[in-house]
């Protein structure tokens, strides 16, 4: 079973969204320690890109905030491999191509399977453009993670039969951002998934409250929760550990 696999092995996943570097590459190293004590199962670690298409404005502002930094690509790499002296908890880079390209595709994802990260989400991939990451991700035991989304609709199965580590469900149309309600049938979404493959489907995109986050837990493998963290991120800044830790908690018990 891959490292990802076993995140949903325990029951429902609870998986938190970080911005490398917002406020800073060692509060982030803090905040990673603090989410595995309060119960997370995998965690998101958003690589910042100048022009990140499918984030809202508040992961959009941890972005610059974080490239105003100084924060790269390799920085975030060697606090990676600080991390995975401190945490077993599975680890996934969520970036865009323009980022993996630049760097060097296969350098890339060679490095990420060195230092210890398990799965990769592209979201500004489509399914039909992934072979050039896909070959070095299974080359290196990389899981690249596929996503789905309301309108993918007669693809879902072919997305599904394909996919691996886990499916990334995308609850709402639009950018990232936290939503007063979710009206899409994720159920649906997810009965097609495991129609084409038994693989653990987790829910992202709009999810912020305890409410929601059990609700969609009901119908999933897992919840994806990203700007209602960085939110915090950016509220209390240095010292946002315990606040977000405390959501954490809360969360994973709401789905447990």
């Amino acid at each position: 079973m891959s490292e990802l696999a076993k995140a949903f092995d325990h029951g429902k996943a609870f998986i938190p969204f970080l911005t490398c570097g917002d406020p800073s590459l060692e509060t982030t190293e803090r905040l990673v320690i603090a989410m595995e004590r309060a119960g997370a199962d995998l965690i998101e670690l958003g690589i910042p890109f100048s022009d990140p298409t499918a984030e809202g404005p508040v992961i959009q502002a941890a972005n610059i905030r974080a490239l105003s930094g100084h924060v790269t690509t390799d920085k975030i790499f060697a606090m990676v491999r600080s991390l995975r002296q401190k945490v077993k908890i599975p680890l996934v880079f969520m970036t865009y191509a323009n980022v993996v390209f630049s760097y060097g595709s296969e350098r890339f994802i060679s490095t990420c399977r060195d230092i210890g990260v398990d799965g990769l989400i592209l979201p500004d991939i489509p399914f039909e453009e992934k072979q050039e990451f896909d070959g070095f991700c299974r080359q290196y035991e990389v899981e690249l993670i596929s996503m789905i989304a309301p309108t993918s609709k007669e693809r879902i199965s072919r997305i599904a039969a394909e996919a691996s580590g886990f499916v990334y469900c995308v609850s709402s149309l639009g950018v990232t951002g936290t939503r007063a309600s979710i009206t899409t049938d994720v159920a649906a979404m997810v009965e097609l998934v495991k129609k084409a493959k038994e693989i653990p489907c987790a829910v992202g995109f709009g999810i912020s409250t305890p409410e929601q986050a059990a609700r969609m837990a009901r119908c999933a493998d897992g919840v994806i929760v990203g700007s209602a963290i960085v939110k915090l991120c950016a509220q209390y800044g240095e010292g946002c550990v315990p606040h977000v830790e405390k959501y954490v908690a809360d969360m994973k018990k709401a789905i447990r």
